[in-house]
């Protein structure tokens, strides 16, 4: 049974300074650059027939590329933080995608999905990190100089169940051509 999710793939550059944010972070298991990604919708662990149903309606995405920005790193969780993620401003092309992509899956049968979409890229995922040392991370590291790239594509990915995320493969790519 396949876990799939829809991403947009984080180029290579990019990846390459947001590995050198790495380290510094007690508790943080650190998100291998390969497998930096936007999620725009998580799709979960799903049959063979849904799956085949989900990959044939994406090609019906007829978008234009645009911009993405990654500006400063934050974390997840409040009191309890979860994840350091790079923030990704929610332009409006980028919040239509992902909402176009949403209401494509729940015509797949699939539920709604339970978070508001926040733009992100996980960088690492924590387990018992204490607020103060997030906080002290974030301050040493957490500035960054805007980063920017044209998202042309978006893909179908897929996971093996695992712990913090990877590898993950991408099943199809879809053109952002309109």
């Amino acid at each position: 049974m396949p876990r799939l999710f829809t991403g947009l793939e984080i180029p290579s550059d990019i990846s390459r300074t947001l590995s050198d944010l790495r380290g510094g972070l007690p508790g943080a298991r650190w998100i291998d650059p390969e497998n930096y990604h936007l999620t725009l919708r998580f799709i979960g662990d799903i049959d063979g027939a849904s799956a085949n149903e989900i990959a044939s309606v994406l090609p019906r995405i007829n978008r234009k590329p645009f911009d993405v920005t990654l500006r400063g790193l934050s974390s997840f969780g409040g009191k309890k933080p979860r994840a350091v993620v790079a923030s990704v401003e929610p332009s409006a092309p980028l919040v239509e995608l992902q909402a176009e992509l949403e209401r494509l899956m729940r015509r797949c049968g699939l539920d709604p999905e339970g978070r508001k979409f926040t733009p992100h890229v996980t960088l690492a995922r924590l387990r018992d990190a204490s607020n103060h040392d997030v906080a002290n991370y974030l301050s040493v590291r957490g500035y960054f100089p805007s980063k920017v790239f044209t998202a042309e594509r978006f893909v179908l990915f897929s996971s093996r169940a695992s712990v913090g995320g990877g590898p993950y493969v991408v099943e199809d790519s879809y053109a952002l051509s309109a």
